[in-house]
């Protein structure tokens, strides 16, 4: 190729640019610096990139540049699509400019395949690079909250540590303890379990950043854990939504525990909602959102003392009977519904009638008066924390 595209090179770089201000959408939206600065070297680097491959050159140094350039865009969060369309197009008007200006004698054969060879040259470039930037910008960010998460759940101070991270602390959040049980898949022994349950985790949390506007702080594994949710961010009632679209993007029901409070009482909210949550598992009780006021008898009787150890014992009948302490368990659970019960217990309802009969017979409370229900529940509660606690060792 003659020298006169490369003489050339810089006024069109000028001329591209014009152009992509005027008549390219996502490039219109960009500042001006950005523009007339970082957009106008990257098109004449393109322009020489294609002038290199026309004229059978290697471009590697061209795009190692193209390269640092995608990764700038991408700390300063550009979107990817615009990247890509800029380039794309001018490497497009580029070919064409400098076809019509070149010898007829020395146009290649074939220039739809030289420009696919062009393109295909410099995307997988660019995009691994904007992508490990923008993955590192995340990975940072991500840090920065746990690092947050984990000073506000600690009461350690944070106010330094919120000017460097540029995270707003608030006045007061709504302290969520979450469960996120295991998905199907990850018992599938043709499934890699691990996979799965990151892929659980990430859809979880993407649509908590989504419903919070990345406002919420988190602290979260593949098995649950804790998330900060700014008090003034939603109304109480809203919690119930928002852990129902966690368990449809989770694809599992997530349940959880929630309590209000003052930023520097995160930590006590944070041991008593978790304390809550591990109450509420006890009891088998069906996903979503439990509030404190929901369980405060159920979370009063699990307090150590004599009251605990008497309420445990009640069921102590039933020890040898194992199908009617579970069908207690299940019928606490489904809100005493014979039918849910028995549905998932296998059985019929008439089953269901007759074993809380049998259970009524044994232990002296009757599951069909009030009374009676209302002990039979706290020693329910009462039993699960007698039967996890650790033994004396025997000598």
């Amino acid at each position: 190729m003659n020298g006169q595209p490369r003489q050339d090179v810089r006024v069109l770089s000028r001329q591209l640019v014009g152009h992509f201000a005027e008549h390219v959408a996502p490039c219109s939206t960009l500042p001006g610096d950005a523009l007339h600065g970082d957009i106008t070297a990257v098109t004449r680097i393109c322009l020489e990139l294609t002038v290199d491959i026309l004229d059978g050159r290697e471009p590697d140094d061209k795009v190692e540049y193209l390269q640092r350039a995608a990764a700038g865009w991408a700390r300063e969060g550009i979107p990817v699509d615009t990247v890509h369309h800029a380039v794309h197009e001018g490497f497009r008007i580029a070919f064409d400019l400098l076809l019509t200006q070149t010898d007829p004698r020395d146009r290649p054969e074939d220039p739809a395949h030289l420009l696919l060879r062009i393109v295909d040259t410099i995307t997988p470039a660019v995009a691994l690079a904007y992508v490990r930037e923008h993955q590192a910008a995340v990975t940072e960010h991500h840090t920065a909250v746990h690092t947050m998460v984990s000073a506000l759940l600690s009461g350690h101070p944070t106010s330094t540590m919120a000017r460097a991270s540029g995270i707003e602390i608030e006045p007061s959040y709504v302290v969520v303890a979450v469960h996120i049980p295991s998905h199907p898949d990850e018992t599938n022994p043709q499934v890699d379990r691990t996979v799965v349950a990151r892929r659980k985790l990430r859809r979880a949390q993407a649509a908590l950043a989504g419903r919070c506007d990345r406002r919420a702080l988190s602290l979260l594994s593949v098995d649950g854990g804790t998330i900060l949710i700014p008090e003034a961010m939603f109304p109480d009632a809203d919690l119930d939504d928002l852990i129902a679209d966690l368990s449809d993007a989770a694809q599992v029901g997530i349940t959880a525990t929630a309590l209000t409070a003052p930023t520097a009482e995160i930590p006590e909210a944070a041991d008593r909602v978790h304390e809550l949550l591990d109450t509420v598992l006890r009891l088998a009780s069906p996903p979503g959102l439990y509030r404190f006021a929901d369980l405060a008898m159920e979370y009063q009787l699990t307090r150590p003392g004599p009251g605990l150890d008497r309420l445990g014992t009640l069921l102590d009948p039933l020890d040898d009977h194992p199908d009617l302490l579970e069908t207690l368990r299940r019928h606490m659970s489904t809100g005493l519904s014979r039918r849910r019960t028995a549905r998932q217990l296998q059985v019929h309802a008439n089953t269901v009638d007759y074993r809380l009969k049998r259970i009524g017979q044994l232990t002296g409370l009757d599951p069909m008066q009030p009374s009676g229900l209302w002990y039979l529940r706290a020693a329910l509660v009462a039993r699960t924390y007698r039967d996890a606690a650790p033994r004396p060792a025997t000598v």
